[in-house]
């Protein structure tokens, strides 16, 4: 069972936030995907596990420890996992890992990325506000 966050939210789910085929419109010259895509995607991720905690408009204030372990290939169906580390009185701390199943041979399961991102919920008027904890809106 997973870990309970304060407020009866999971800390991590038991399905990944995003899963995305890799397509040959997101290759680098050296016919990986680019970094810049997994990027973004990791981006959305955590953005959906932050909402599933409670924020309603957040803004990105940084990525930490972003670390590339593998490359990602064309035709990789790449899982976005995330989980909550921090959850603070206007922001949260959510990691995710990025796993990938390889084309060539669906046994094959990597992590291919590494990162933690924190996000700051703000009000109306654009300025940090406090994060008001319900429950979690995505669950079934």
């Amino acid at each position: 069972m997973a870990r309970q966050e304060e407020g009866g939210v999971p800390a991590q789910w038991d399905e990944p936030a995003i899963r995305v085929l890799m397509m040959p419109r997101d290759t680098n010259a050296h016919g990986t995907i680019f970094g810049g895509v997994i990027l973004s995607y990791i981006d959305q991720a955590g953005a959906i596990e932050a909402r599933r905690q409670g924020l309603q408009f957040m803004v990105t204030v940084s990525m930490d420890k972003v670390v590339f372990h593998e490359p990602v290939f064309v035709g990789d169906l790449v899982s976005f996992w995330t989980e909550t580390l921090r959850v603070g009185t206007t922001s949260i701390t959510t990691k995710i890992t990025v796993k990938a199943i390889r084309a060539g041979d669906p046994s094959q399961r990597v992590t291919v990325t590494e990162a933690q991102v924190v996000y700051v919920n703000i009000g109306k008027d654009r300025k940090p506000a406090p994060i008001e904890r319900k429950e979690n809106a995505y669950s079934e």
